[in-house]
């Protein structure tokens, strides 16, 4: 009869014992007590895609100045957001954020017909570590005409002609040197370009988007 309630005993002490262990596991490897919030849900990491239409306006000022004289089509330049480009009445991209733009042409035309021009678009905007490709239209500056300088080169010429051929035979000698003279001032015209078309660093120049563009950016 004792060892039958030793037994017993014995069995009701090692069930009290398995279910402790049981219990102690089952808290060890559970779920996080109520009140614990995973890192990857943290509302600090979340982030919205946002959209910007074509036509969306985007005000740069560029960081060095740029010339037909000295950069050639497809050369790249960068500039910063001069006001921050807003979507819907929020902030997507601040001032000041790094932009890439690229020349598109650099002609340095001014063969007496035409001015040089420079003709530049946006290509990239950098923002929260991110590199957002981007199109837009195109940009184009012209050098001021030259006609009126090209006029006094050819007058200089004509001058010089007649003075050297009044020398050398008169009235006659006269007409003849400033007809040279002049020749020879337009062929100084007609073998040297105009005035290159130059964007002065710190300018502002004015794009839009020319395509949609997804930008991801941190929730509100």
């Amino acid at each position: 009869m004792k060892l039958k309630i030793l037994f017993r005993v014995g069995l009701s002490v090692g069930a009290v014992l398995i279910q402790a262990a049981c219990g102690s596991e089952s808290t060890a490897t559970g779920s996080p007590a109520a009140g614990a919030t995973s890192s990857s849900v943290r509302k600090s990491g979340a982030t919205d895609t946002v959209i910007l239409p074509e036509g969306t306006p985007l005000v740069v000022r560029i960081n060095s100045a740029l010339s037909t004289d000295s950069q050639e089509a497809g050369q790249s330049f960068t500039a910063s957001l001069e006001q921050p480009v807003l979507q819907d009445g929020r902030e997507v991209a601040a001032k000041g954020a790094a932009v890439e733009g690229k020349i598109v042409d650099a002609d340095k035309g001014g063969r007496v017909k035409g001015v040089a021009s420079l003709t530049v678009e946006l290509n990239a905007l950098r923002m929260g570590g991110q590199l957002i490709y981007i199109s837009t239209n195109s940009v184009t500056h012209e050098a001021g005409a030259t006609k009126r300088k090209d006029t006094v080169k050819i007058g200089i010429g004509a001058g010089v002609g007649a003075a050297i051929g009044a020398i050398a035979g008169g009235g006659k000698g006269a007409a003849i040197g400033a007809g040279a003279g002049g020749a020879a001032g337009t062929g100084v015209v007609l073998a040297t370009h105009g005035d290159p078309a130059v964007i002065p660093s710190e300018s502002l120049l004015s794009f839009t988007l020319s395509a949609a563009v997804q930008v991801t950016v941190a929730s509100r």
